[in-house]
């Protein structure tokens, strides 16, 4: 190359990262196959150093690509970002808004507000990544979060929209058939809903020990457990305003019970731009109302 390597030849090689092969990489971006090899090649040719090593399951990145990857998501999260900034002038309700949110709010509460947002507002696209990883909006992979942990970045605008309780329950027809427990050593007794392998969603303070083997039904995702507990297949943890909203019992509720902050965040730099403070704004209203439901 007689160029410096451009955002496409990053793009590529990010692709061939996450694909692990060439074709894989074509296809997520649409190019040709020796297209993607030849992007590959002149940044390889460009830095001086190898990228990847094919091994029996694909393409493996190398230490120095493993290296770059962090700088190259950061172009990816600045091209994106750009993108959206080009899509709408800031005073200008069209254009799109990228939001990013936990799986539990992301898929249970937020599409009942963005349905009302867009009868609202049906110039503006909605874009959501559903990711329990906190995005980084420093960085602009998105322009607005829902979070349950308060942001300490200076830049950032915030409104706390309340605190969600979060508890034990189980599905009606559950309990007709296999009793409500009401102590420690009950709960033992009953099929329990939790995590594989990880317990993000579980209490420290929970009253017994926390592992796996505690648990009837294993699965890491969030709403496949929700599923399963709406399902009847046992008892286990979610938002006391989704268990109202579903029909689902709360139970030992002295057992196990704790609150969740929920902050809806922005960078300062996006409060003038209209369509995404437009959105700012409608989600505060809603995740309000979402929270206040528990009362109901």
């Amino acid at each position: 190359m007689t160029t410096e390597p451009g955002w496409e030849h990053y793009r590529t090689f990010l692709a061939v990262v996450r694909a692990r092969s060439l074709s894989g990489a074509g296809r997520a971006l649409g190019v040709a196959q020796p297209t993607i090899g030849r992007r590959v090649q002149a940044l390889e040719h460009a830095l001086g150093v190898a990228l990847f090593t094919r091994s029996q399951l694909g393409l493996d990145a190398t230490p120095a690509a493993i290296a770059l990857v962090p700088y190259a998501e950061a172009m990816a999260s600045a091209a994106s970002a750009l993108k959206r900034a080009a899509s709408g002038e800031a005073d200008e309700l069209r254009g799109s808004v990228r939001i990013t949110a936990s799986e539990a709010i992301g898929t249970e509460v937020l599409p009942a507000a963005l349905v009302a947002f867009r009868e609202l507002h049906p110039g503006i696209a909605v874009e959501l990544v559903i990711s329990n990883r906190t995005q980084d909006l420093l960085r602009r992979e998105a322009d607005i979060a829902v979070r349950n942990v308060r942001p300490t970045q200076s830049p950032l605008l915030m409104r706390k929209a309340g605190v969600l309780q979060i508890g034990l329950h189980a599905h009606p027809s559950y309990l007709r058939a296999h009793g409500t427990p009401h102590t420690v050593e009950q709960l033992r007794a009953h099929t329990l809903i939790g995590f594989d392998k990880e317990a993000s969603m579980m209490p420290h303070n929970a009253p017994v020990p926390v592992t796996r083997e505690l648990f009837g039904f294993r699965c890491d995702d969030e709403i496949v457990q929700y599923a399963a507990l709406r399902a009847g297949f046992g008892i286990g943890i979610c938002q006391v305003a989704l268990a109202k909203r579903d029909g689902l019992v709360r139970v030992a509720p002295d057992l196990i019970g704790y609150p969740i902050g929920v902050w809806i965040v922005m960078h300062r730099d996006l409060k003038t731009h209209r369509r995404v403070r437009a959105m700012f704004d409608h989600l505060v209203r809603h995740l309000q109302k979402h929270i206040a439901s528990e009362l109901d």
